[in-house]
């Protein structure tokens, strides 16, 4: 028997059975000989034309969002006469639709039931096919499209195992600044400048490169040795278009942390590479101003160290080794002590640990806002104490890293801390700093405004070090502003220099818009002279009083007064 005039029962297993093999050939899917096989059967079953389509899901079927695939195609367009459709447990659509010119005899019931048989078989093989794309393309890319952790480590093994690590470059590195850009342009416009950002520094690594985003504004990039230079220049600053149509462009720089991996390299685990770009990033990061640091041996005693201060810490907090010091504040004036500033000092086996090596080893973490809370409730505990013995109490300002701003019920944590002390909420002053700029402005708006309502004063610390200087004090309704020392004059400066016009401008602007001003770091006699010519009457730094522990500022306490620039 015959299924038609050109192909025997025999030759139509025979194609069937070959098919089979092709569609389950373990060295690979060959598509150009399925295609070949494909051909034959259906110019035996007489049709026009085959198309098979593959969906995602239901949804995108219905809105017609999915992959065409035509496997034959006579130029004959005829009508369908056989369709197939298959839903997998995942819910992946595939269909095939088979079709037939009015010229040509009409399928018998045993060619369609074979028909169909091989639609059935080409649906698997493209749902198995396209299954196995989407299970990369979901594996290897994050929900916005972009290449993925996963994937650069997938592109360090592979050059690890094909000996071509050696030479080449990793990077880490992060765009600055980018929640201000999200708020001057608006997130929908920041997504596109990212996207074109990325783009950007695809085209430079080159298809031996990769770049991935690991989230937010922080990516990871390998390219070659000599492609450095450029990758280098474009992420120190570049001009990035987010709006086409009108040209808008806006200048973006990166902090980046680099590794050159010397010839002969042999990677055992990508997390090799991944430390050592993330930690000269880190280095890069708290330079405070974009910058390239390139990996360094030494930076790996500067990890260990930072992985046993993250080990000793909790330990360290339960045996109460920090200690709260009280740094005053001065009416230059009168000379009465208006206030302090609490800082942390770290005591461990009689010694003292720098602040500088431990503060930014714990804002990498969350154990920043468990030592801040810490050093919030030592702080309320001492007010209270001082409020008992009738002390004269002035208000304590307390560090609050950016971080917090992740926590929605920080603003009901601080109250909370300092009501279960009972300590009246107007000896409080939380201080916040300009110099991170990963928080959502919102978020900090919100919490300031807060904190307000509930007598709680504010403070914006090291004002004019940050990128985000005027936004900050602009849109958030601050207590006290605390200029940083950078803008203070120094020795020789005449009132004409750079920075005795800035301090005199950023004093009388807060005066202004209604903020108590405080000057820190004011440490010589002709600074203080400064202060007094431009009317900022607050005054915090070595002139005065160091940091003190709390039995000596108590004793500061007590005076009121100073008479004079304390020993240091």
């Amino acid at each position: 028997m015959e299924i038609n005039e050109r192909m025997t029962i025999l030759e139509f297993y025979s194609l069937f059975e070959e098919l089979s093999l092709a569609m389950t050939d373990e060295r690979g899917m060959a598509v150009p000989r399925i295609e070949r096989i494909l051909i034959k059967i259906c110019t035996g079953f007489r049709m026009s034309k085959a198309v098979t389509q593959f969906f995602r899901s239901v949804r995108h079927e219905q809105e017609g969002d999915g992959e065409t695939l035509c496997c034959f195609d006579t130029g004959r367009e005829g009508h369908p006469v056989l369709r197939v459709r298959v839903t997998t447990s995942t819910g992946v659509v595939a269909t095939c639709v088979a079709y037939m010119t009015d010229d040509v005899r009409p399928l018998s019931p045993f060619e369609k039931e074979k028909a169909e048989m091989v639609m059935r078989a080409v649906l698997s093989y493209v749902s198995r096919n396209r299954l196995m794309r989407v299970v990369e393309d979901l594996t290897f890319h994050d929900q916005e499209g972009f290449h993925n952790l996963r994937y650069y480590q997938y592109r360090l093994s592979r050059c690890n195992e094909e000996r071509r690590l050696g030479g080449k470059a990793a990077i880490h590195y992060n765009l600055r600044h980018f929640s201000l850009v999200n708020q001057e342009i608006g997130r929908k416009a920041g997504d596109v400048a990212i996207r074109s950002h990325y783009g950007s520094m695809e085209s430079l690594v080159g298809e031996s490169g990769t770049v991935c985003r690991l989230g937010g504004d922080n990516f990871v990039a390998l390219c070659d040795r000599d492609k450095l230079d450029a990758v280098l220049t474009y992420l120190t600053e570049a001009p990035v278009v987010y709006d086409r149509e009108h040209g808008s462009r806006i200048e973006v720089a990166a902090s980046a942390g680099v590794y050159c991996i010397p010839e002969g390299f042999v990677m055992h685990d990508p997390g090799e590479i991944m430390d050592k770009i993330m930690t000269s990033s880190l280095a890069a990061r708290s330079s405070g101003k974009a910058s390239i640091v390139f990996y360094e041996t030494g930076f790996a005693e500067v990890r260990e160290r930072a992985i046993r201060i993250q080990k000793r810490f909790p330990e360290a907090l339960r045996n109460e080794e920090f200690q709260v010091y009280y740094q005053p504040k001065v009416n230059i004036e009168t000379g009465e002590l208006s206030g302090a500033e609490a800082l942390c000092r770290w005591f461990r086996g009689g010694t003292m640990i720098p602040p500088g090596d431990f503060i930014p080893v714990l804002e990498e973490t969350t154990d920043i806002c468990k030592l801040d809370f810490y050093m919030l409730d030592h702080v309320c505990q001492d007010i209270r104490r001082w409020l008992d013995q009738g002390r004269h109490v002035v208000r304590v300002s307390v560090n609050l890293s950016r971080r917090h701003m992740m926590d929605i019920d920080l603003l009901q944590n601080i109250l909370r801390i300092i009501d279960r002390s009972g300590v009246p909420h107007e000896y409080i002053e939380i201080e916040l700093t300009e110099t991170t700029t990963d928080v959502e402005f919102r978020d900090l708006k919100r919490v300031v405004g807060g904190l307000q309502q509930a007598g709680v004063y504010t403070s914006v610390d090291d004002f004019g070090v940050g990128y985000s200087s005027l936004n900050l004090i602009r849109e958030i309704p601050w207590n006290v502003l605390k200029v940083d020392r950078c803008f203070l004059p120094m020795e020789g400066d005449d009132l004409t220099s750079t920075r005795s016009i800035m301090f005199r401008h950023v004093v009388a602007m807060a005066k202004e818009i209604g903020l108590e001003c405080i000057a820190e770091g004011v440490e010589t006699k002709d600074q203080l002279d400064i202060l007094r010519e431009n009317h900022c009457r607050l005054a915090q730094g070595f002139f005065y009083d160091k940091p003190l522990p709390v039995e000596q500022f108590e004793e500061r306490m007590s005076k009121r007064y100073y008479e004079g620039p304390a020993a240091t």
